[in-house]
């Protein structure tokens, strides 16, 4: 277990940004933290990386107490803020290991850290040069360069293209893999994408807390895909478990599709047979924007 909180209170004055949080994440899930703007999702990732101090009720984090023990604690979370606040004018490889010095990391996996986020050939080049795509792999990289067990993502996909977004989306996923993840976004695409379980805070206080796979229950599958030249709808239909398409728009397509099996790794086999290239993936869940609205309005 990585992560417990209960009752957890915060107040700005009369103003109750968290009241009564209480929840449990475990290692190797990849939480997607939603809410309005002004919910309490910042708040609360500010307390989970000690940056609030002043707050009530109880925090465990790895079998650690966080009032008590939060030094401890800090070496075990890494954290990607949405303004990603990097030194522009220093190298790409200069600041990875800049933040391996602040950790006193003996042997810190820089070299291995650069091949595992595609920075090889940009290394050695300014921070400043380089596109916002990989100015997210550099950030997303100095947030896990101690090797955290917790790790805290604040919009980090917001502005990217869509080849930079699939890219990031493919990093989050390995990190989920044995690592605690909680993504904190406004676009339930990349809930979508990236998570499987979903947590909706509003006015402060946790109104849902599922796994994604209960949301769909029940639910048509429906995939939204841009090839970039026309096919027949036809073609389309003969993938497996396929029950309907609409061309929506030019070379835009909606999917719809029988059970619950996720159909996109064959959506792709299926672009890939026929010479196409995708240029847009995407589940869409009419049922999680739904309760996103009819909860949080």
């Amino acid at each position: 277990m990585s992560l417990v909180l209960e009752n957890v209170v915060k107040n700005f004055g009369e103003v109750e940004a968290l009241r009564g949080v209480s929840l449990t994440l475990k290692k190797g899930e990849v939480v997607g933290l939603l809410g309005p703007n002004g919910a309490g999702k910042s708040t609360l990732m500010k307390i989970l990386t000690g940056y609030y101090k002043k707050w009530e009720g109880r925090a465990i984090l790895f079998d650690k107490d966080l009032k008590k023990e939060l030094k401890a604690i800090q070496q075990k979370v890494g954290y990607l803020t949405e303004n990603n606040p990097l030194y522009q004018e220093m190298y790409v490889k200069e600041y990875l290991q800049y933040n391996a010095d602040l950790y006193r990391l003996k042997n810190p996996p820089v070299e291995t850290l650069i091949r595992k986020m595609g920075l090889v050939g940009y290394k050695h080049k300014k921070i400043q040069t380089l596109s916002k795509g990989y100015k997210q792999r550099i950030g997303l990289a100095a947030a896990i360069i101690h090797d955290p067990e917790l790790v805290i993502l604040d919009e980090p996909t917001t502005g990217l293209d869509p080849n930079q977004l699939l890219e990031i989306r493919k990093l989050i996923r390995a990190l989920g893999k044995d690592k605690t993840v909680l993504l904190s976004t406004h676009v339930l695409q990349e809930v979508e994408a990236l998570c499987n379980r979903v947590i909706i805070i509003d006015k402060g206080k946790i109104i849902l807390d599922k796994q994604l796979e209960s949301l769909r229950k029940g639910k048509k599958q429906i995939i939204e895909v841009s090839f970039n030249f026309r096919i027949e709808v036809e073609a389309i239909r003969r993938i497996p478990y396929v029950e309907k398409v609409k061309n929506t728009h030019d070379f835009e397509y909606e999917i719809y599709i029988k059970g619950k099996k996720d159909m996109r790794p064959a959506i792709f086999d299926f672009a890939y047979d026929n010479g196409l290239k995708i240029l847009k993936l995407q589940m869409k869940n009419e049922s999680l924007e739904k309760i996103f609205n009819g909860l949080t309005s």
